[in-house]
């Protein structure tokens, strides 16, 4: 399992600024879509693409917090960057207390504007790979037999073989055998591997109901 490709998402009305930011964000080699309106973009976005999204405020029909609103609504986790005019600076400062993670004002500074992209979409990027190896890790917990989940709660509660053997009174040959095929099914080559694994959990799958 691999994470997509991050995409820069611009939504401006003015196509001229859609092109020149197409430019500029491509220019750090960053993958863009553009769009001129909010609604395209609520219609052509599938959910779970990392990026960012950068959103004008100022827009008709649906404005950028309208835009914001809705990503909201919908549950999708994605950094927004709000470019704003001069007379646009409370609107701005209200995007940014819900939530936005940076807002530029226009006219805007090529390399302020991309410095904001960038630590969104690697901010975005990070999340979307830790979602990735969450995932993986509850698909390998699927694999464990019962036997073998109860010898991995033993073994991150720091017990030894001997020790899991007696609390389970089965032998510990079969402790063995069972530590030796769940380590080969969660990929770990250690108890820190193990512990890696499982904390990001928080908490466990049968602790959750």
């Amino acid at each position: 399992m691999t994470t997509p490709e991050p995409t820069v998402f611009v939504v401006d009305d003015d196509e001229a600024i859609c092109n020149a930011l197409q430019w500029l964000i491509e220019s750090v080699n960053l993958k863009v879509e553009t769009y001129t309106s909010g609604h395209e973009f609520l219609e052509t976005y599938e959910p779970g693409r990392p990026g960012c999204v950068v959103l004008d405020v100022r827009m008709p029909e649906m404005s950028g917090l309208d835009v914001q609103r809705e990503l909201e609504a919908r549950s999708i986790d994605l950094p927004v960057i709000i470019l704003t005019g001069y007379g646009d600076m409370q609107t701005a400062i209200r995007a940014f207390k819900s939530g936005a993670v940076d807002f530029v004002q226009k006219p805007f500074n090529n390399q302020n504007l991309l410095d904001a992209i960038q630590r969104a979409v690697r901010k975005n990027v990070e999340v979307a790979e830790q979602n990735v190896f969450i995932a993986e890790v509850r698909q390998r917990l699927d694999l464990l037999s019962t036997g073998e989940s109860e010898v991995l709660e033993m073994i991150l509660a720091g017990n030894t073989n001997s020790k899991i053997a007696e609390h389970l009174g089965i032998s510990k040959k079969t402790v063995e055998a069972r530590r030796a095929k769940l380590m080969k099914k969660m990929n770990a080559a250690s108890v820190v591997d193990l512990t890696r694994m499982v904390v990001v959990l928080e908490p466990w799958p049968d602790e959750a109901t």
